[in-house]
């Protein structure tokens, strides 16, 4: 379990972090979610006593990362997979780490076997691409099978089949009850892989739910419609209230109004369905939605007409 109570931590002025609390459980792998600048790398680097908070507290299972004794064995974290010394071999990297905790080479060969780098193990970091380096990452955080991962944008510079690899191992780590902690950009992947959600905006908790409730709540759903006598239930959706949008002669999009409804609607009217389907936004299309007023950027699309004055 890790507890974040009350965080803050700021820099010269500007608040990086501001009494943030939130929750991580075992047995799940919760996405740590927010745009650019919200703070979510400051939060992990206070929770592994890399910066010092202002004010507030980071703990695992109650205690703070700087009084665990053997920190390999409970927390495994990666925030930066560049950050490797690009003169040592990936063998060696990792015994160094492992040396400090007490882990022999039995474990350093069977996590290089884990992330696939056997063949290379002998080749020296620099010259690594970005994805080698992040299963190198991956392999140094499971030196010592910790029970809680933390790990900061773990797919980037991995192939589709790196990503479908990482999601799959952080999936199968949360199904042995370890606490996993992922932060990413990729929403289409948490999406996939994630089971909660903390959302932050601006250093503040904007919110944290289950992904399924977090979509269902800030997505918008409607329903597909296809018939060949589709005009015939216009006026009677529209008396249930229901917002219609037409996609073609056959084909409109009903917003307002459910399926169950809609089909009663077209049995009682003696209209042929084709396609009755309920649709819902993604992750992407929530998160969106959500911290619209929390974008340290904010863009235009390059297909607007540009502004005459």
């Amino acid at each position: 379990m890790i507890e974040i109570q009350g965080l803050t931590k700021r820099f010269g002025k500007t608040v990086a972090v501001d009494q943030l609390s939130f929750q991580v459980a075992p047995g799940r792998v919760t996405g740590f979610l927010g745009p650019n600048g919200s703070g979510k790398s400051t939060t992990m680097r206070c929770m592994l006593a890399l910066d010092r908070p202002d004010a507030g507290a980071a703990l695992f299972d109650g205690r703070p990362y700087q009084t665990i004794k053997r920190p390999l064995f409970e927390v495994g974290a990666l925030l930066d997979a560049g950050y490797v010394h690009p003169g040592r071999t990936a063998r060696n990297h990792l015994r160094t780490i492992a040396s400090s905790n007490g882990i022999g080479a039995t474990r350093i060969n069977e996590v290089l076997e884990l992330v696939g780098l056997t063949e290379v193990a002998k080749r020296r970091v620099g010259g690594f691409s970005l994805g080698m380096r992040q299963r190198l990452g991956l392999a140094s955080v499971l030196l010592g099978d910790p029970h809680t991962v933390i790990l900061d944008e773990p797919a980037n510079g991995l192939d589709p089949e790196g990503i479908r690899w990482m999601r799959d191992v952080l999936v199968h780590l949360a199904s042995q009850g370890k606490t996993v902690l992922v932060s990413s950009h990729l929403l289409s992947e948490m999406a996939l892989m994630a089971d909660d959600l903390v959302l932050i905006g601006r250093g503040r908790l904007v919110e944290t739910s289950s992904v399924e409730t977090f979509v269902a709540k800030h997505a918008r759903q409607w329903v597909r419609v296809q018939s060949p006598n589709v005009d015939s239930l216009r006026q009677p959706l529209i008396e249930f209230g229901a917002a219609i949008t037409v996609v073609d002669d056959s084909t409109v999009e009903i917003m307002g109004v459910g399926a169950a409804t809609i089909g009663e609607l077209a049995a009682r009217h003696g209209v042929v369905l084709h396609e009755l389907a309920p649709q819902q936004g993604s992750l992407e299309d929530a998160f969106l939605e959500v911290t619209a007023n929390s974008q340290e950027y904010r863009t235009h699309s390059p297909f607007a007409p540009p502004q005459v004055s």
